[in-house]
């Protein structure tokens, strides 16, 4: 539990770059944690399995201006990578 919190907060304070996000599945993961913290219900089997030991609470989860700009920074760099994991 501890060194999910560690890789929580470390993701959380630092933007997404090339040096955080190896991959297509670093972003998503990383996008999606934000949405498991918060308690979304995921749909698909992958992100089932993956955040299977985090609560679904919700199909709309509400985040703070933070979280936000994080997701947007991800879905962004999703975008021009051309990433389509889980799609």
């Amino acid at each position: 539990m501890r060194s999910l919190l560690i890789t929580t907060t470390f993701i959380l304070l630092f933007p997404v770059t090339n040096a955080l996000a190896d991959s297509c599945y670093d972003l998503w993961y990383q996008r999606n944690l934000i949405y498991a913290q918060n308690g979304y219900c995921f749909k698909t089997d992958l992100a089932q399995r993956t955040f299977s030991d985090f609560p679904c609470r919700t199909d709309h989860p509400q985040f703070s201006s933070h979280e936000q700009r994080r997701i947007e920074q991800i879905k962004a760099e999703e975008r021009e990578r051309h990433c389509n994991v889980n799609q």
